[in-house]
């Protein structure tokens, strides 16, 4: 059943039904997320079995793939609303056509992140990756760079499942992806059944076949899926048109640097924090971890408050979106607490499972009362900063993120880790996370108010254009 056409009553919309859409369009959405991590932590435990210096470059090349291809990604979520404001206003036969410009943008974005990824060296060099790993990293970022364009287009295809309001493909398509990949990057890294040894570059190398695995998965359900026959996505296709483009990209840029904001505000402390030593490093990587992992929830949750609330706005239909907005922030807020809460009481038994060095469980447990914390409040923006997606407003909301996480996160993090009172001569990696709550707390606060001012502006008659 479609999300758009679901009785949800005469206004005002009954919360249970609104909640039960939202949990409807978030599991499939969550597995989905967390199959594609499953790819991540399998890939490191693959070339940490093969060898030290492959361990390190699939870490260092991951990260590096993984903030690339998130830009790009956050670039091509623009496809989502646009798509869920026709779906939701019942503009069906304009829905083909935005998906088409949708590919064409993706084909686009894929030039340069190809390049970029090809020729790794200038970042690298940036990152100044020692030159024993960099060599290993660059092959391995090589191999990946052959699978970003299917990478793109197979994103595209997955936020117009979203905004449909199908998302259980791809969950099944995750799981086929998923379960491919583990094999087969195992057997390219230690040459198994007559394959060459390639090392840590064969979880690259995987990793691109499989992403035109999910792509070609994606072409087939679009093709043989009756549902899909309505929206004449390969009929009569369109050349690139620039106003199209255009408006994706003033939706979209906003919104994948907001992504990268948000991914480098972390993955940059790992940089700032190694001259504390290993033990410092991986403590915060064990509990960085462990914060990425609870951060799915919130994010499924958030991609359905964004679909649902596109919807509504698509259709006008303010009550409703303002009502899909309060119970994706309380549901969400609820997970959150509860997540925090039950993480406090395992801490211990949760971090040991994490790793085995004294040193570094002391480290994590010395930081996990930060990310109880933190996960509540960033829970919140997180909702809060997809549901304005929803209504078609990004470009404030990169300004707030910057100002949160790359200031206040980033910046005021290496002051209270190196500089604060007292930590001149003993600095320490808990200045980053406290930084990081307060960071949190204020995008939560600043986010509920802009959504506010644009729900009651939306209310009123008001119109936004990704401001």
């Amino acid at each position: 059943m479609s999300l758009a056409t679901a009785d949800v009553g005469a206004s005002p919309f009954a919360r249970t039904t609104i909640a039960r859409q939202l949990l409807h369009h978030a599991w499939p959405v969550l597995i989905a997320q967390l199959l594609s991590m499953s790819m991540m932590v399998a890939d490191t435990l693959i070339a940490g079995r093969y060898g030290t210096a492959d361990l390190a470059a699939v870490a260092v090349g991951s990260g590096l793939y993984v903030s690339v291809v998130m830009l790009l990604v956050g670039i091509l979520q623009a496809v989502a609303p646009t798509i869920a404001h026709h779906f939701g206003a019942g503009r069906l036969e304009a829905i083909g056509p935005s998906l088409q410009q949708g590919f064409w943008l993706a084909l686009m974005l894929a030039v340069p992140g190809t390049l970029l990824l090809a020729f790794p060296a200038p970042l690298l060099d940036l990152a100044r990756v020692p030159e024993d790993v960099a060599g290993k990293a660059g092959a391995y970022l090589a191999a990946t760079a052959f699978g970003l364009p299917a990478v793109l287009l197979y994103r595209t295809f997955y936020a117009f499942n979203n905004a449909v309001g199908r998302p259980r493909p791809l969950m099944v398509i995750s799981l086929v992806v998923a379960s491919s990949h583990i094999p087969l990057a195992w057997a390219l890294t230690h040459g198994v059944s007559g394959l060459p040894a390639l090392g840590g570059t064969g979880c690259g190398v995987s990793t691109a076949l499989v992403s035109w695995l999910g792509l070609g998965c994606g072409l087939a359900y679009l093709l043989r899926n009756p549902s899909c026959r309505q929206y004449r996505i390969f009929r009569d296709w369109g050349r690139p048109q620039a106003g199209a483009i255009g408006g994706l990209l003033r939706l979209g840029l906003p919104m994948g640097f907001s992504t990268f904001i948000e991914i480098t505000s972390f993955t940059l402390i790992a940089l700032f924090v190694a001259r504390l030593g290993a033990e410092a490093v991986a403590g915060h990587r064990v509990v960085a971890n462990l914060a990425a992992l609870i951060y799915m929830l919130p994010l499924a949750m958030s991609i359905a408050t964004l679909v649902l609330v596109g919807q509504a706005a698509g259709a006008h239909d303010w009550a409703r979106a303002r009502a899909t907005v309060k119970v994706g922030l309380w549901l969400t807020g609820g997970f959150a607490t509860a997540i925090g809460v039950g993480l406090w009481f395992v801490r211990e038994p949760v971090i040991a499972l994490s790793t085995g060095d004294a040193g570094v469980r002391a480290v994590a447990l010395g930081l996990i009362a930060y990310i109880c914390l933190y996960q509540i409040f960033d829970a919140i923006q997180t909702v809060a900063s997809h549901a304005l997606r929803g209504y078609k407003v990004t470009l404030l909301p990169m300004l707030l993120h910057t100002v949160c996480f790359w200031g206040i996160g980033l910046g005021g993090g290496y002051w209270l880790s190196y500089h604060a009172l007292g930590r001149d001569a003993a600095p320490t990696v808990a200045g980053f996370w406290e930084a990081s709550v307060v960071a949190t707390i204020l995008a939560s606060l600043l986010f509920g108010t802009l959504l506010r001012t644009v729900m009651r502006r939306s209310g009123n008659g008001g119109r936004h254009r990704g401001g």
